[in-house]
């Protein structure tokens, strides 16, 4: 278990059209860790804007971030710009270099992918874009949380308070990440069995898939080309 002498520092990754849940869950969860102590990170500190409209801070930039023990990165339709960035790039393979977890949720495995940091391993996704893990190298599961060595990564969305809650049993043990679980009362219940394409059924599963082909499209193209630039 981490202390106050040895402080666990944990980073998330935040950018412009990320998806807010996807890095909100996961800090609520992480930030209980007895002595974790949370950062913000985007090219430097300042606000950005979530893909809901919702207005973030990062605390720290790339240059004055400390080094991390965990890297947390989450997706959202931001991501797509992020597979071709130099500077993002560079920082996310510094830090998983020396970072005790490498993890993502949702989407954000693409850019751990792009980073170079998943050939040869198991990951998640979100549903919609899980095959496109393949183009790195990497082995999509349909799982809600998924662990190969120091990899962590969650699938869509929700799946970052799972995730959260396993890598805080990982990191502090199961009792900890029992009393975080009951600290933000995370017993859901959801109305509907809609979560995954299976559950919703074939119309809205077709549906989903309809509004969001020009985003999957313009996602698959950009990932191709990530893709190339790393070479066989």
């Amino acid at each position: 278990m981490t202390t106050d002498a040895a402080p666990l520092h944990a980073g998330f990754l935040v950018f412009p059209g990320v998806m807010a849940l996807d890095l909100v869950g996961p800090l609520a969860v992480l930030s209980r860790v007895p002595g974790c102590r949370a950062h913000v990170v985007w090219k430097q500190a300042g606000p950005v804007t979530a893909a809901c409209g919702l207005g973030l801070v990062a605390d720290a930039g790339f240059r004055d971030c400390p080094p991390l023990d965990v890297l947390c990165v989450p997706g959202g339709p931001g991501v797509d710009d992020l597979l071709d960035d130099g500077d993002v790039l560079a920082f996310v393979r510094a830090t998983a270099a020396r970072a005790r977890w490498v993890t993502s949720v949702c989407t954000g495995s693409l850019l751990l992918g792009a980073a170079g940091l998943l050939s040869g391993r198991r990951a998640a996704c979100h549903w919609m874009s899980r095959d496109l893990l393949r183009a790195f190298g990497a082995e999509p599961v349909a799982e809600r949380v998924v662990i190969d060595g120091n990899i962590v990564s969650g699938g869509g969305v929700t799946a970052g308070i799972d995730f959260g809650l396993r890598l805080a049993a990982l990191i502090a043990g199961d009792d900890v990440a029992k009393a975080i679980q009951l600290a933000i009362e995370y017993q859901p219940e959801p109305p509907f069995d809609a979560g995954t394409p299976e559950g919703a059924g074939p119309v809205i599963a077709a549906r989903v898939e309809s509004d969001m082909a020009d985003r999957q499209r313009h996602r698959a193209a950009r990932v191709a080309a990530a893709a190339e630039r790393q070479g066989p």
